[in-house]
């Protein structure tokens, strides 16, 4: 097991009587992508601005690459990096004085600045738009030169809201081989995002709240094995949907049939052997299936069976 560089330790926030997170608490290794989920209200923005050092948590602590948030603020701050959903620039910032600023900002002086700014800008692919205007970059590219102002002091943790927000499909993609490149650099990335889809491409472990409370945290096979117990199957025959329908519904461990896309999709409940003499019994019953197989579990089934979309 690699370093855990984040640990959210117990974390309680309240707003009046508003409890907006309830004894949160996971951890996200060094290389490890972990997608943070939940519905809208969840406490997912309070939980990512309690590890930044933004809120004061009512209860519990962050522990950053070995410091603490409540008590070491500043060095959390030199070992994170925060990417929001969105950020602001003067009109007329270019995309280099934006960087600049916030190189300064970290206090990077000399030679170092300059490397900082060398490196991020080649990282993030920035070098042709360094004399544009913030305001004229198209969403994807501000997305990408706020990725960069995140690296620029280097951090070993990067917590990223909604990064693909808005961002067309090529410019997802980018996105997505940027975060993936940058975990294999050692760094810890949690990324928040409504884009399941996304997630599921990158992401090797997961933290699912709903309401304030965690409902599921770890590594996303186990998680996906917890919640399988439940296997969908989706069969289709030369016969009439509505008669393998009705056949099926005779079998046993079957369960909530639906007709879909030409066929038949529903829960099985046997092991492997049960599904085998299942379809068996369609051969036997002349319904000449062409397409029988079972659908793995993925990250918006997991997210739909862990949450029930209530809101606070």
């Amino acid at each position: 097991m690699s370093e855990a560089l984040l640990e959210v330790e117990g974390l309680v926030k309240q707003f009046g009587k508003l409890k907006a997170v309830d004894e949160v608490g996971f951890q996200v290794h060094s290389g490890e992508i972990c997608g943070f989920i939940g519905p809208n209200g969840a406490g997912k923005t309070t939980t990512m601005r309690i590890i930044s050092t933004l809120e004061m948590p009512d209860r519990g602590d962050v522990r950053v690459a070995g410091h603490s948030a409540l008590s070491e603020a500043r060095d959390v701050r030199q070992c994170l990096g925060f990417m929001p959903d969105s950020f602001g620039a003067y009109p007329s910032t270019t995309v280099l004085e934006y960087l600049d600023f916030f190189a300064r900002a970290y206090r990077l002086r000399g030679e170092a600045r300059r490397n900082a700014l060398a490196s991020v800008v080649e990282f993030t692919h920035l070098g042709e738009l360094l004399q544009k205007p913030v305001s004229g970059l198209s969403k994807g590219m501000r997305q990408r030169l706020c990725l960069a102002k995140t690296l620029l002091h280097d951090p070993q943790v990067l917590i990223l809201d909604e990064p693909a927000s808005g961002l067309d499909p090529r410019a997802r993609v980018e996105l997505r081989e940027l975060v993936k490149a940058l975990a294999e650099l050692g760094k810890a990335v949690l990324i928040s995002s409504h884009i399941l889809t996304e997630l599921a491409e990158i992401c090797s472990s997961v933290v699912v709240i709903e309401r304030g409370k965690l409902q599921a945290s770890g590594n996303l096979d186990e998680i996906e094995g917890g919640i399988a117990k439940r296997r969908e199957v989706f069969a289709r025959t030369l016969q009439p949907d509505t008669e393998l329908q009705r056949h099926l519904s005779e079998q046993p461990y079957v369960d909530r049939l639906r007709l879909e896309k030409g066929g038949v999709a529903f829960e099985f409940t046997g092991n492997e052997e049960q599904r085998a003499q299942l379809l068996a019994g369609l051969l036997s019953a002349g319904l000449q299936p062409v397409e029988f197989g079972t659908r793995e579990v993925d990250l918006e089934d997991i997210f739909m069976q862990l949450t029930e979309g209530r809101v606070q």
